[in-house]
């Protein structure tokens, strides 16, 4: 009998809300999307945001002799740098690469 009851109740709507009860719920619900959306944006975009402005600036500092590594794990010295590319000497082999295939310029090591 009690279910039959609740049922009947949540298919009236339950009871109405006042003009004043509605906003605070509308900028409750408000306030959390906001809440998520900051949240979303510190813990998401901005890190993404830093690694792309410090990918661009590694690239940009690139010189020829540099001893780089390359995302898919190729070790090699800068030989030449073009607009969108790199060429690296890697053991008895010349390998052009873009320059968004560099993923990081070995630190401390004096290219031979």
């Amino acid at each position: 009998m009690l279910s039959q009851s609740y049922v009947a109740m949540l298919a009236q709507g339950g009871p109405s809300l006042s003009e004043a009860e509605q906003k605070k719920v509308m900028f409750t619900n408000v306030g959390m999307m906001v809440f998520i959306g900051i949240i979303f944006y510190v813990m998401l975009i901005r890190p993404q945001q830093k690694r792309a402005k410090e990918q661009a600036k590694m690239v940009s500092e690139l010189k020829a002799g540099d001893k780089v590594t390359t995302t898919s794990g190729i070790v090699g010295v800068v030989v030449g740098i073009k607009d969108t590319s790199v060429t690296l000497r890697s053991g008895e082999s010349k390998l052009e690469v873009t320059k968004a295939a560099i993923g990081e310029v070995v630190p401390g090591t004096p290219a031979a």
